[in-house]
């Protein structure tokens, strides 16, 4: 039970960036509009916030840089793909090179660093005394708690409220929306923003909680898998958050496997979650091939106001 408690608590460390990610890839996605950017963004969130940190010392100041450069890459692709209507595909796969790019020129200097600080922990000493709980949740970090509250609010949001069933319909039928008198290009880019700070903020809790000292590429491809998770989730947050703490245990088993001394290489070892990622969708496509994908109907296809269909 006590190492249980442990992989699950090592899960939830893991797979809060990766749940910050694919919560922010479903708001953009339930718009319509296709994010493949999540690895740039979420490495240029890490840099900066690696950056702001080390200048500050002040955490609010930090994810408010973080939040300012996710704004600025969320607004060039609202504008290439709302404005412009630009291939969504290569919009994002733009945006995963130039936050690749960047955030290694910019890391140059902090590469190594250790931040000054960490991110205050929600102590709930009540629980220390708890078989199970206390070892997960007495000393969670506050953004872990934050990304609790995240996936009910978006689950209330999008499934209960008159402004989700907005986003669901420009992201199904956008003329019909248009119709209705529902502003579709305006609330694209709102929650391509919205989206976008969360995919930042994911960058952010991994340099600040995860692992907090900046090295280049330092993601590792998390920013595909969280990709992958929205496809897993079928775009809906609470199963985003048992997706993302699947991957989290799974790459935490394969650091207790180093631990106790095993012979396999720990390339292989590391290889675990990724493997485990293509195993999925290949048991998730061949299980639903004959079922809709639950993906938003008009996803990846641009809108143009009064077109006839």
């Amino acid at each position: 039970m006590e190492l249980l408690a442990q992989i699950i608590a090592a899960a939830i460390s893991s797979g809060t960036p990766l749940l910050f990610a694919a919560l922010g890839g479903i708001l953009i996605e339930r718009s319509g509009i296709i994010q493949l950017g999540a690895e740039g963004i979420m490495l240029l969130g890490a840099v900066i916030a690696c950056i702001a940190f080390i200048h500050t010392g002040s955490l609010a100041v930090t994810l408010l840089a973080v939040a300012g450069i996710s704004i600025a890459l969320g607004l060039v692709h609202a504008f290439m793909c709302v404005t412009l209507r630009a291939n969504q595909t290569v919009s994002g796969l733009a945006m995963t090179l130039f936050g690749s790019g960047l955030s290694a020129y910019l890391g140059k200097k902090v590469s190594g660093t250790p931040i000054p600080g960490s991110v205050p922990k929600l102590n709930l000493n009540f629980l220390d005394g708890v078989p199970f709980l206390g070892p997960v949740f007495a000393h969670l970090d506050v953004l872990a708690w934050f990304s609790f509250v995240l996936v009910v609010a978006m689950h209330l949001y999008i499934h209960r409220t008159s402004w989700g069933l907005h986003l669901r319909a420009i992201g199904d039928n956008p003329p019909t929306a248009d119709v209705m008198g529902i502003r579709v290009q305006t609330f694209r880019y709102g929650y391509v923003i919205a989206g976008t700070i969360l995919i930042g903020l994911a960058g952010a809790d991994m340099l600040l909680v995860y692992s907090p000292t900046w090295t280049e590429g330092m993601t590792a491809g998390r920013g595909w898998i969280a990709v992958a998770l929205i496809i897993f989730a079928r775009w809906n947050p609470v199963r985003a958050l048992f997706c993302a703490y699947f991957f989290g245990a799974m790459d935490t088993i394969g650091f207790k496997i180093q631990l106790i001394g095993s012979e396999i290489p720990s390339y292989f070892l590391k290889m675990i979650p990724y493997a485990v990622t293509i195993l999925v969708l290949m048991f998730l496509g061949w299980r639903s091939r004959n079922k809709p994908s639950g993906s938003p109907q008009s996803l990846g296809l641009p809108y143009i106001r009064e077109q006839r269909f």
